[in-house]
């Protein structure tokens, strides 16, 4: 057997090995991934909606929307659905909540982003702010859905519908606003008629 022939079967068990190694390996972890994005789900629901004993979830159109109630009553008291959309770096994902009319924002988080260390980030945490690390998102509740959401620059919101850039990632926050501005009339056009 000459010297390639050997290398072929060598690398194609070498390649088997690790194939079945990590197809093995992904079954023991794909069950435990599954539950901590669901906990994350759970827990980014509970952030973004007033106080609620149970939600339910429907989906509509193709958007999961989270309706949050209280025990007892057959009224919403929000609703939450995920939007996604382009920031600076990638794809920014945010749970949004929304009071059950659509006209204002109970609340938003972040779920995923890969802005800029240091500066994009700071949708989800302003470590340089030490007073309030989670000013960023805590400004979108009670904010103004229509017309639509404004981002002002090194100055204090003076509307209901405006909130404040992140100094040095406003490319950041502003997308964070587009991609709420550009997902929310279609989600409140699916859930007011599918109820």
């Amino acid at each position: 057997m000459n010297k390639t022939a050997k290398m072929v079967i060598v690398l194609t068990v070498i390649t088997a090995l690790s194939g079945g190694i990590l197809a093995t390996w992904d079954g023991v972890t794909k069950p435990k991934i599954a539950y901590h994005q669901l906990q994350a789900l759970k827990a980014a629901i509970s952030d973004v909606l007033p106080s609620y004993d149970n939600y339910e979830e429907k989906d509509i159109n193709g958007n999961k929307v989270y309706i949050g109630k209280i025990d007892g009553s057959t009224q919403p008291v929000g609703i939450a659905f995920k939007v996604d959309g382009s920031g600076f770096q990638g794809n920014i994902s945010i749970m949004v909540g929304v009071d059950p009319s659509f006209t204002s924002i109970t609340g938003i988080k972040v779920l995923g982003q890969i802005e800029t260390p240091g500066l994009g980030t700071k949708i989800v945490e302003d470590p340089s702010n030490k007073a309030d690390p989670f000013w960023f998102p805590e400004q979108f509740g009670g904010v103004v859905l229509f017309p639509q959401i404004d981002v002002v620059k090194n100055s204090i919101p003076q509307n209901p519908n405006e909130v404040q850039a992140i100094s040095g990632a406003t490319i950041t926050s502003k997308a964070v606003v587009r991609i709420i501005n550009d997902n929310i009339q279609q989600i409140k056009d699916s859930y007011q008629s599918a109820n």
